[in-house]
């Protein structure tokens, strides 16, 4: 089944990509961190904050997609 979407629709990876990017955000400020400031820099301490906000971030999408699917599978059996 084709899904017949406008030209100019977001696609699905963009959307996921805004998300991440804002739960990254969220992370860093919820540290105390301006998230630009921090991605200019290049040293230990930033590199280990970067990788704990993407960890931080994988893992709510993860929750985010199975609450998806977990809401679809439910509404398929109805």
């Amino acid at each position: 089944m084709a899904l017949n979407l406008p030209p100019d629709a977001p696609r699905l990876q963009d959307l996921h990509a805004d998300l991440e990017r804002a739960l990254i955000n969220e992370f860093l400020r919820g540290r105390g961190h301006d998230p630009n400031a921090l991605r200019d820099r290049d040293d230990a301490e930033a590199h280990v904050l970067l990788r704990e906000a993407s960890t931080y971030a994988a893992g709510r999408l993860t929750e985010v997609e199975a609450r998806a699917h977990y809401v679809h599978d439910t509404h398929a059996r109805e």
